[in-house]
């Protein structure tokens, strides 16, 4: 993520100190330097409402100033601020006032009387953090958008497969990596031959005989291997000596790290649908 010369040269740039040859004299070198946004005012009650309307990429800030100093002003800005970033260098001729500044969040400070090399210097790395600061927020509310965007696709496309799949299969089932069942639908557990209380409402649960115990078999052995099947042929036998045809498929479930979690099955009742 790179800030071009242009973007910077571009930044919006406010200066605030009380004494006109010092605002004459850093527009001169910033207009100089190359800088086509600059704007001052001599009065610090302003900074805040001009902050808000304008968003600098960087404000230099004199500390020493009647009715409202420059301490006061960086206050008003973090009240006002909702970014949390303080794009503040501070200009002082009091050595004592540097750490304090820092302290009250301002990013850097420039010495009076200025060196116009370090001042240039000072400003153009300022803006530079500045520029890669706003471009990282809005990359990272790109990002958090895409995801929320990316999330609500999958849950429609997970709501679309489960409607196919409500669709195209009678029944349904799901188990966890030790092989229980945590959801069934249809007579999935009959034909894997196992005994299940009554679920909640229910005074009984009677088990149906008549299935292939051959086909059983295979297909038990074919789960505990942990191998998809596609289409497997499955039939019993009921009482009244009429037989049912169904073809299931399922497939295991592993985790992003290969680990395997469960299992998970669908079929159809082939004798219904003819």
């Amino acid at each position: 993520m790179m800030v071009s010369a242009t973007d910077i040269l571009n930044a919006r740039i406010l200066i605030v100190d009380d004494q006109e040859p010092n605002v004459n004299l850093l527009e001169q070198m910033l207009r100089e330097a190359g800088y086509t946004s600059v704007v001052s005012t001599m009065d610090p009650h302003e900074v805040c409402a001009l902050h808000r309307k304008n968003r600098y990429d960087l404000i230099l800030l004199d500390l020493q100033m009647p009715g409202m100093d420059g301490f006061q002003v960086m206050e008003a800005l973090k009240a006002n601020d909702a970014d949390g970033y303080l794009p503040v260098l501070v200009i002082t001729a009091q050595p004592g006032h540097k750490l304090r500044a820092l302290q009250a969040g301002a990013r850097d400070f420039i010495s009076k009387p200025f060196d116009l090399v370090e001042v240039r210097t000072r400003i153009r790395n300022m803006v530079e953090v500045r520029l890669l600061y706003r471009k990282i927020e809005d990359y990272s509310k790109v990002l958090e958008q895409t995801v929320r965007e990316r999330t609500a696709e999958l849950r429609e496309s997970e709501a679309r497969y489960r409607s196919l799949t409500e669709l195209a299969s009678d029944w349904y089932w799901e188990q966890d990596e030790n092989g229980t069942f945590t959801k069934v639908s249809g007579p999935v557990l009959e034909m894997l031959g196992i005994q299940v209380p009554p679920l909640a409402g229910e005074t009984g649960s009677a088990q149906v005989t008549g299935w292939n115990e051959a086909e059983r078999k295979t297909l038990q052995e074919t789960i505990a291997a942990r191998q998809p099947f596609l289409d497997f042929a499955f039939s019993r036998v009921n009482a009244d000596g009429s037989q049912q045809q169904f073809r299931v498929s399922g497939e295991p479930m592993f985790n992003r790290s290969s680990r395997f979690i469960g299992y998970r099955g669908i079929g159809v009742e082939l004798t219904a649908r003819k």
